[in-house]
């Protein structure tokens, strides 16, 4: 069966039989049985013509049929009406109501808030911006107050609104607020549930046909009555909303998210199918094909042969011999005329002149050019030329020159900024062409952009070239008696014609003098063509159908060539008309674009007639538009002497020149057709007719027979070049004499392309001939037309289905296009996103089109896309007025702009994500499995081999050195008071501290004695000033120095029991003084001392300002106290009471004090002496805060513990002078020094450069033997490798770097010190992370995360990985959660709530199974233990501990556990500008903030960037993206993300944010 059968037409308009055939299961005699029964009635009309399913307009038509009826002279078909696809888009946009979709933020430089809308419901609080565009329809237009019903609607959706699970997290928990109250009211809940349905058919649904809002079809006075009633229902939900601690509600950022939620309501999502396992358990979800898709159906096509070739009997046997002929015989003869921009002739070319400068021009080229004696140029060589557009006669001289000259010409643009779009590949294309040479005109070379040695620049990725002008004083005559050599056509190349790929890339296609002269001899016969003929050519004359109809066949006929330049065009579209009617034309060759602009223009233009025109071609006629603009122009111009049969489409391409044309209707050639075509179908390759839904058809026009000679076939896209059936698309396949023969310089793809062999189903050639391909998409309709559907360049492979740009673009267009966007600057691309193509519309957006109206308009061109071609746009960006790169000649220069686009060089102003909506092949989220028993996973591991994860550091008892009992004798039973006072006595004068300021220079010094005395002076004031009774807390608010080791340790011999707390920073006291003033709350401090500058801060007006001064504790300060002595110090009774309190602030937000005794910390400060070797002899360099953790133990307690001196470096200084730090390292010599991250990435950021100059001043880091970063988190290895990499210039050893870890309940766990081996990375795979398992690969391997081990456990320590759930022991390389004994573990949380029952198991649980007597405290960080090969310094082999991250920080999406730091940095690899980021979940919504270091014209670009790496790299997608500035995302002083805090600054829409982008 054929597809261009009767029956097939008869389907078209006919349903019964349409319906029966595509049930499928309907045998052929009972086909042909009901076909014939169906046809019967027809059969007198038809009389044996065959009709086609395509209608052609039939010129010749039976008598008495009812196609002799006359019709009007344009009355046109109704279903081929040109804006059929117009009137298709607004019916799909009218199937959708305005779905309510949250606009994005963008930042203004005035918000005006008046005290009204502070009150307002919190759709409409301080969003006055966000509203306008996307207001219901039915809205009244009164200013009454009931008018906010769409806020209201959306206020009450978002109450009332069960779990809401988008489809990028099907996680089952619901969002804060979510959860449906269980009122004690069950009418009021059930009419909150009709309610809520009532409102959820408002929005859009994948399945649910959309009813009509009722706010449109209810009266006004029931309107009104139902707004009260919503608005009181509405205080009363949101009553118990408050009550139960919901959302909140009075942030605009909230509304957004809700509205973002709602439109993810129903999330399309295919049918569940089956999954498969990608490489590991990872479930990709494959893209199978739809059972239901349409096949095709028809037998396999026939090559299809064009007319013989006729044979002319004075044909010339090459093309040179023609120009020789008629610049000899016929001198006089016009050739070419140019235009200037008023549209006047300024110089025409005669065939006598063109003959006589080419032949100049080529003795110039061959003999007046030489290097060193030896001529430039050779036969065959490759020549650039290099020709504006306006200047047709130069270039025409030029080429023809080169052609007697025996050269290669290669016509490329003129390169006009050393920046042009493509220009680079032009240059590759030049250098593998081997061109040294480059002609343009005089004009064009002053053009050039310049050197300062006054030669022309050479261009990025261009060879050298030298620069020859053309122009008539540069050239020579040649001497009488040398001739130029005219040969017959031959095989040798004649011409490269360039041509830019899919993917930017430019390849040179070469033609042979044969294939020109072929071609020429195929246009003349396709065309008609005679001798003396006027032909107006509007395109460009260096390549394609502008250089083969207009410089090549115009020469080979004589013609008159009228050249239209593009920037005549520009200044007067109607310019090629008008010339048409001058010169009486009798052919034009155009685009439909030049058509299209003419019709914008012809209104001022009456006298005009297009009469004398047989033939306009059309050479763009494959386009899916390009059939509404040879209708609209015929509509117009038909009144103007058009006649409609004139328009001849036709098809080309780079590789097999002309495909296909129509012929001018003298020819006696079959009526043109048109073609309805189901848009679903094309999508499958299939042709079908689309009876039954109007919307999502495209009409396309016929291109015409094949040309003579030539044999053309139709094969697959993919794969083997089978060929195709007849009712299915494929590309278009041409083997002649008349196509180009390679790619230059490219044999494999020139196989591929120039010399495919089409085969038949069952394998055999169809023929000995190679074929081209074209590039074309398309099939052989009725009558041997030629049907162009798309082109590969434009196609896009959807999840299976195919799309072609094009026709995306004139859906796009059909959307009220001319109010926002501009016409012709429209791009539609793919781009590859986690394993399928992804479509990107990008448009420029008119100056005057506001924000709300272009937003509006591209919510309705998603619709309009989805509806019409069933497929989901990923991205649609706008882009300012002329940002998009421009091909040469107008248009988009399409791989450039996807090239921008990805990246992040695009700056859109406005830009749509929807990636919930199109990305449908996520992997299936993880079912979490019951989770296995301890014993059964302690016996699994003894069954597989695995020991149980436990390691422990060096025996503390075993480790106590003879020699240093005598010189130290510090018992374990003494506090760190005993050894100060000890100390005092034994060594008075031996220096403990050492403070630098900014400029380097010792600040502040205390010896053992002075460190005594000071603390006795304050142990004294707190006594006597304080009245302090023993075991009351004192807050120490004190900048880094020596002053808060001395009040620290004057508190213990008071007694007291001291609270180190950061002061406030004085520029910045709203934010910074009311964490002071909750520490000195929490803890219960009834003192707080301090210096005087602080004093008066804390009692300040700006400090009344962020906090009650009134109810602060007694405040004393410190700065000059009397020397007394104390009269007892303080001994604790037992070495478990309280020392001090360590308050510090988690990652999660969480102010969380430890209680510290004064046991833990002797055991703090002699596992660090042990690991470290600290000795009074050594110096360490401390640049560290010194108010919690680590950082405060190594600043107060483990020098007066170990007797070493401590250069003290405040990391605040490091502000103002980065190279404190390590020139105070270099300079004092220093073997051991810790920092934090934020330290090491200050000297990172801040010296990186200064390398050279730190060298000169004598920095010298050799002598460090360990820099240890004290962190709470897994080790930062691209930092750490930066530091060593930049600093390894000033001697800083690779292996000297190292990282610490330590947590709430013991600050230090791991250490590197100074003996054992260096730590280890491994690589793991962050897929198998993501399901809680340890699975290690290669480095190097995808998906593979390194990580470094945190240091060497510290002596006295043991360490165990258990499961977070079962709390069973885990094997050997097993992820659980690490948990710690250890003699200095603190002992407890201290909060003022006594919350401690919650907290209770963090430092004293058990185990569940194997070990159930040790406590253990547990650290609520996830990592493993793994044996190395490696030894210790005990000789047992090492153990090392990898510290993944914290258990609070993770993200539960998708059933998987992330860790925020993983997305972070595939983020901040993604572009350039981003500075910073930070990720965390709201209601299931991944939230990724970003800061932007750059212009914040960049900010938009990151939106895309962040969306792609987040789904490639891990599967997820975002569903907000903020844009910040930097320093907004807020870091703790040990340098890592408050990621909470940030999440409450978000919520609370206090970021003052550059872009706010809800991902749709």
């Amino acid at each position: 069966r054929t597809i261009f059968s009767n029956t097939e037409y008869m389907i078209h308009h006919n349903p019964f039989l349409s319906l029966s055939l595509s049930v499928g299961d309907i045998t052929q005699k009972g086909y042909e049985k009901k076909r014939g029964k169906l046809l019967a009635p027809y059969i007198p009309q038809i009389q044996g013509k065959q009709f086609p399913l395509i209608n052609c307009k039939s010129t010749v038509a039976p008598p008495g049929s009812k196609q002799n009826k006359p019709r009007a002279a344009n009355s046109r078909d109704e279903c081929f009406r040109s804006d059929l696809h117009t009137e298709a888009v607004q019916a799909a946009l009218a199937k959708y109501k305005e779905r309510k979709m949250p606009m994005p933020s963008k930042r203004r430089s005035v918000l005006v808030q008046s005290s009204v809308e502070a009150c307002t419901p919190p759709d409409t609080s301080s969003a006055s911006e966000d509203e306008g565009s996307l207001r219901r329809q039915g809205r009244i237009a009164s200013s009454s107050p009931y008018q906010a019903h769409p806020s209201v609607e959306h206020w009450f959706n978002r109450v009332i609104q069960g779990s809401s699970t988008s489809s990028s997290a099907s996680s089952t928990s619901s969002h804060p607020g979510g959860r449906p109250h269980h009122a004690t009211n069950t009418t009021s809940a059930s009419a909150a549930t009709v309610l809520a349905d009532l409102m959820a058919h408002t929005q859009l649904g994948c399945c649910v046909k959309p009813h009509h809002p009722f706010t449109v079809t209810f009266p006004s006075f029931f309107y009104l009555i139902l707004s009260i009633f919503l608005s009181l229902y509405m205080s009363y939900l949101l009553l118990t909303l408050s009550l139960s601690k919901g959302v909140p509600v009075n942030s605009r950022v909230s509304s957004k998210i809700q509205q973002l939620l709602n439109t993810l309501k129903r999330p399309k999502r295919p049918p569940l199918r089956e999954f498969f396992v990608d490489d590991f358990e990872e479930l990709l979800d494959v893209q199978h094909p739809d059972p239901n898709q349409p096949k095709p159906e028809g037998g396999e096509m026939r090559p299809l042969n064009g007319e013989p070739l006729g044979v002319v009997t004075n044909w010339p046997p090459s093309l040179l011999a023609s120009l020789q002929r008629w610049g000899t015989t016929q001198p006089k003869s016009p050739c070419l005329t140019a235009l200037d921009n008023a549209s006047k002739p300024i110089y025409t070319l005669t065939y006598g002149k063109l003959w006589t400068r080419s032949q100049k021009l080529a003795y110039t080229l061959l003999n007046k050019l030489s290097t060193r004696n030896e001529p430039l140029l050779r036969p065959g060589d490759r020549v650039a030329l290099v020709f504006p557009n306006n200047d047709p006669v130069m270039f025409m001289v030029a080429f023809y020159g080169c052609l007697l000259a025996e050269l290669v010409p290669v016509p490329i643009e003129v390169p006009l900024t050393r920046k042009d779009a493509g220009s680079q590949q032009v240059g590759f294309l030049l250098g593998s062409c081997g061109v040294t040479l480059a002609l343009t005109t005089d004009a064009c070379q002053k053009g050039l952009p310049k050197a300062q040695t006054g030669e022309v620049v050479t261009f990025k990725g261009w060879p050298r070239l030298l620069w020859f002008v053309t122009d008539g004083k540069h050239v020579v005559k040649p001497p009488k008696d040398w001739h130029p050599p005219i040969r017959d056509a031959s095989n040798e190349i004649a011409y490269i014609e360039y041509k830019t790929s899919k993917e930017g890339s430019t390849m040179g296609i070469t033609v042979s003098h044969s294939a020109m002269l072929a071609h020429c001899h195929v246009l003349t016969q396709a065309c008609g063509y005679t001798e003396g003929e006027i032909i107006t050519n509007v395109l460009d004359f260096k390549r394609d159908a502008g250089l083969w109809h207009g410089v090549l066949t115009s020469v080979m006929n004589r013609m008159h060539v009228i050249s239209i330049p593009y920037s005549l065009m520009k200044v007067n579209p109607l310019s090629w008309i008008q010339k048409v009617h001058t010169y009486k034309a009798r052919v034009a060759v155009v685009k439909s674009r030049d058509m299209h602009w003419s019709l914008l223009a012809q209104r001022d233009q009456r006298d005009i007639s297009l009469s004398s025109l047989r033939m306009l071609i059309v050479a763009d006629g494959a386009n899916p538009w390009s059939i509404s603009s040879c209708d609209a122009f015929l509509n117009v111009f038909q009144a103007r002497g058009l006649r409609p049969e004139v328009i001849c489409p036709c098809a080309s391409s780079s590789e097999a020149m002309t495909v296909a044309i129509r012929r001018p209707p003298e020819m006696g050639v079959p009526p043109p057709g048109k073609a309805v075509l189901s848009m679903s179908g094309l999508s499958y390759g299939v042709i079908r007719v689309d009876t039954e839904e109007k919307l999502s058809v495209l009409t396309v026009q016929d291109v015409g027979q094949v040309m003579p000679g030539a044999l053309v076939c139709v094969i697959r896209v993919e794969g083997t070049p089978y060929l195709c059936r007849t009712d299915e698309v494929g590309e278009i396949c041409v083997s002649s004499s008349s196509t180009g023969i390679s790619y230059y310089g490219l044999p494999g793809m020139t196989k591929n392309v120039f010399e495919t062999i089409p085969v038949t189903s069952s394998g055999a050639p169809i023929s000995d001939r190679p074929f081209t391909r074209t590039s074309l998409l398309g099939f052989i309709g009725p009558d041997n037309l030629v049907f162009v559907v798309g082109k590969m360049d434009g196609l896009m492979v959807v999840s299976g289905r195919r799309h072609n740009a094009d026709d995306v673009v004139a859906t796009a267009l059909a959307v009220e296009p001319m109010k926002f966007v501009y016409r012709g600057r429209i791009a539609v691309f793919s781009v590859s996103v986690l394993h399928d193509e992804r479509i990107v519309v990008v448009a420029e957006q008119r100056p005057d089109a506001s924000e709300e109206d272009s937003f509006q308009w591209m919510s309705r061109v998603l619709q309009a896309i989805d509806s019409i071609h069933q497929a989901g746009v990923y991205c649609l960006a706008l882009v300012p007025a002329n940002t998009l790169p421009k091909a040469p000649l107008g248009g988009i220069h399409i791989s450039e702009t996807k090239q921008r686009f990805l990246e992040g060089a695009l700056h859109p102003c406005n830009v749509l994500m929807c990636p919930h909506t199109c990305v449908t092949n996520l992997p299936k989220p993880r079912q979490k499995q019951p989770e296995v028993g301890p014993a059964s996973m302690i016996v699994g591991n003894l069954v597989a081999g695995k020991r149980i994860a436990q390691a422990c550091g060096r025996d503390v008892s075993q480790l106590e050195d003879n020699d240093q009992v005598k010189l130290n004798p510090i018992s374990l039973s003494q506090t760190t008071e005993d050894v100060l006072q000890w100390r005092a006595q034994a060594t008075p004068d031996h220096p403990l501290f050492l403070l630098l300021n900014a400029k380097g220079t010792v600040a502040n010094t205390a010896s053992c004695v002075q460190l005594h005395k000071r603390a006795e002076r304050v142990a004294v004031a707190l006594m006597e000033r304080g009245r302090l009774n023993t075991g009351d807390h004192v807050a120490l608010v004190y900048p880094p120095g020596v002053d808060l080791i001395a009040t620290f340790y004057g508190c213990l011999y008071a007694g007291c029991v001291p609270v180190t707390v950061r002061p406030p920073h004085p520029q910045n006291l709203a934010t910074t003084l009311p964490t002071v003033k909750m520490i000195v709350e929490v803890s219960k401090s009834v003192c707080i001392l301090t210096t005087q500058a602080i004093m008066k801060l804390l009692k300040s007006k700006e400090a009344a300002a962020a906090v009650d001064i009134k109810t602060w504790p007694l405040i004393l300060d410190t700065d000059d106290l009397p020397r007394k002595r104390i009269p007892q110090i303080y001994k604790p009774p037992t070495p478990e009471m309280l020392a001090y309190l360590d308050f510090s602030v988690s990652t999660t937000g969480i102010l969380a004090g430890v209680k510290m005794s004064h046991a833990a910390t002797s055991a703090l400060c002699r596992s660090i002496k042990l690991q470290c070797e600290l000795y009074p002899s050594r110096q360490i360099a401390i640049c560290l805060d010194p108010y919690c953790g680590l950082g405060f133990a190594l600043w107060c307690l483990c020098s007066v513990y170990s007797g070493h001196q401590s250069i003290l470096v405040p990391p605040l200084e490091l502000e103002t002078n980065p190279s404190l730090w390590l020139s105070a390292v270099s300079q004092f010599k220093v073997r051991v020094t810790f920092c934090s991250y934020s330290v090491m990435e200050m000297c990172t950021k801040g010296l990186g450069s200064q390398t050279e100059a730190l060298r000169l001043r004598n920095v010298n880091l050799s002598c460090v033997r360990t820099c240890m970063v004290v962190a709470e988190e897994r080790p930062r290895i691209t930092l750490t490798q930066s530091f060593s990499k930049i600093f390894k210039d000033l001697g800083l050893s690779s292996r000297a770097v190292s990282t610490t870890f330590g947590c709430r309940v013991n600050v230090a766990i791991c250490l590197q010190g100074t003996s054992g081996p260096d730590p280890t990375t491994v690589y793991l795979d962050m897929r198998a992370l993501r399901h809680d398992r340890v699975r290690l690969v290669e480095r190097g391997s995808p998906h593979s995360l390194p990580l470094t081990e945190s240091g060497k456990i510290l002596p006295g320590v043991k360490v165990i990985i258990a499961n977070t759930e079962t709390k069973g022991p885990l094997g050997d390389s097993h992820l659980g959660e690490i948990w710690v004994s250890s003699p200095h573990n603190a002992t407890g949380y201290y909060t003022v709530y006594g919350e401690e029952a919650l907290h209770a198991d963090h430092f004293s649980t058990r185990l569940s199974f194997g070990d159930t007597q040790t406590l253990w405290a547990r650290t609520g960080y996830l990592g493993f233990l793994r044996r190395t090969e490696l030894t210790d310094a005990s000789g047992e082999r090492h153990d090392a501990l990898y510290v993944v991250g914290s258990l609070d920080e993770t993200l539960e999406l998708r059933g998987m556990r992330y860790h925020p730091t993983d997305i972070e940095t595939s983020v901040i690899r993604s572009h350039k500008s981003i500075a910073e980021c930070a990720v965390f979940t709201w209601t299931n919504l991944l939230v990724v903030v970003v800061e932007l270091e750059g212009s914040e014209q960049e900010a938009l670009d990151l939106v895309a960037l962040v969306t792609n790496v987040v789904l490639e790299e891990h599967y997820l997608i975002v569903g907000v993206v903020v844009v910040v500035d930097p320093g907004v995302i807020p870091i703790n002083s040990r340098g890592e993300k408050q990621r909470m805090h940030l999440r409450d600054g978000f919520l609370a829409d206090q970021l003052d944010p550059i872009y706010v982008a809800y991902n749709m």
